[in-house]
């Protein structure tokens, strides 16, 4: 569903991201992981257009996304959950949830029930607003909001930063529930190796912007990714 290949990415005379490809498909998650300062949130703003490419092909479904605007990517499918959540903090649960009904038709504003199955805190706060949520709670906020689009790629980056390890644990059974469901493509940026392992299916690893590593499941055993990000 999603095909990158050979993208640069430059801020300024500051080149972000030499070379990069990698894919994403439906029913797979596609680890992207590295240390920080090698590229990955910037990939991530590629793919969502929140960074234009210099070069290279971005397409999503036989789409190029070279030239669409980072709302017209949203309708096509494409739903983005950023490092820091970017919640509303004065709208409510309820309300935060529904600024996602602007990308879909009259008949299908509501909020599904698999959020609430998925993050059953959130049905309990409905009425409060975000700020009042914990950072865990707001990051179940941020992927709940994300899945009320109906997206065909979710793109998250780095869900478990500052979440605690109970929270932590109900992303991961979320993402493993929505890969299962087989009709969505995840891309997950993570620093924390154990939990990009486990939910896994595809990986590629970043180093000054560039793939140093690639490849499925079996190849992340061992010492040898862990290395790659601590060292």
């Amino acid at each position: 569903m999603l095909d990158i290949r050979e993208i640069d990415v430059f801020y300024g005379a500051a080149q972000a991201l030499r070379g990069v490809s990698m894919s994403a498909h439906p029913g797979r998650v596609t680890s992207v992981l590295g240390r920080n300062g090698v590229g990955k949130t910037t990939l991530l703003r590629a793919i969502t257009g929140r960074q234009q490419i210099k070069s290279g092909k971005m397409e999503w479904e036989g789409r190029d996304l070279s030239r669409l605007r980072p709302e017209a990517r949203a309708r096509a499918g494409i739903a983005f959950v950023p490092q820091g959540r970017e919640i509303f903090p004065l709208l409510t649960v309820r309300e935060n949830l529904e600024t996602g009904f602007s990308l879909l038709p009259r008949r299908e504003r509501r909020v599904p029930d698999e959020v609430f199955d998925l993050f059953p805190v959130l049905a309990q706060m409905m009425n409060r607003r975000g700020g009042d949520l914990s950072g865990g709670q707001q990051q179940q906020l941020a992927i709940g909001r994300a899945m009320v689009t109906r997206p065909r790629l979710l793109v998250l980056d780095e869900p478990t930063e500052g979440i605690q390890p109970s929270i932590i644990q109900d992303i991961g059974r979320a993402i493993k529930y929505l890969r299962g469901k087989g009709d969505m493509a995840i891309v997950l940026v993570e620093q924390y190796f154990d939990f990009a392992r486990d939910l896994a299916d595809d990986f590629i690893v970043l180093e000054r912007g560039q793939v140093i590593r690639a490849g499925v499941r079996a190849d992340m055993d061992g010492d040898s990714v862990r290395n790659l990000l601590t060292v």
